[in-house]
């Protein structure tokens, strides 16, 4: 229905439910800032399925593909178990299709990543032994605050760059 020429959807997810004023609200923003945890390699499946959403009526079947979607900043925002060299080789992929999909409808995209995250509070109350708990506790101390303060940073640098528009 979104792709129907002259239809009442074109161009817009043609479901109509709670997500709807949502969707609405990103058209008409300067910047989207995406976030999601990685499990089992790939963002959940609740981000997956608003990407879909937000994304695919944008997406014309012409070649190459085009999009008339509004020009936005977007960055993506990943929390993930695994470090940095395992993100590398394992989730890469992953991260560039999603940075990609975004750049190709919006016109930009960011990502930024927190690695090595904290799982749970109490490591004592899971089974658990892949990691060592206590490295997990002072890494959480010691570079989440600095983790936080980039992912302020990159919302200030979206923000005045579309301020800049």
């Amino acid at each position: 229905a979104c792709k129907l020429k002259g239809g009442k959807s074109y161009g817009k997810c043609a479901m109509n439910d709670d997500l709807t004023p949502v969707l609405e609200k990103i058209v008409n923003s300067d910047a989207l800032i995406l976030g999601s945890p990685i499990y089992f390699g790939i963002v959940t499946g609740e981000m997956r399925s608003f990407m879909e959403r937000l994304l695919f009526p944008y997406l014309t079947y012409s070649n190459p593909p085009h999009s008339f979607a509004p020009k936005l900043r977007t960055a993506f925002v990943y929390t993930m178990s695994v470090g940095e060299q395992m993100m590398k080789e394992r989730l890469s992929w992953h991260i560039e299709a999603n940075a990609n999909a975004l750049k190709m409808m919006f016109g930009h995209a960011e990502s930024f990543f927190c690695n090595e995250t904290l799982q749970f509070e109490d490591y004592d109350k899971v089974v658990f032994s892949y990691y060592d708990p206590e490295a997990r506790r002072k890494r959480h101390q010691e570079v989440f605050p600095h983790d936080c303060k980039r992912a302020h940073e990159l919302g200030a640098r979206l923000a005045k760059a579309a301020g800049a528009r």
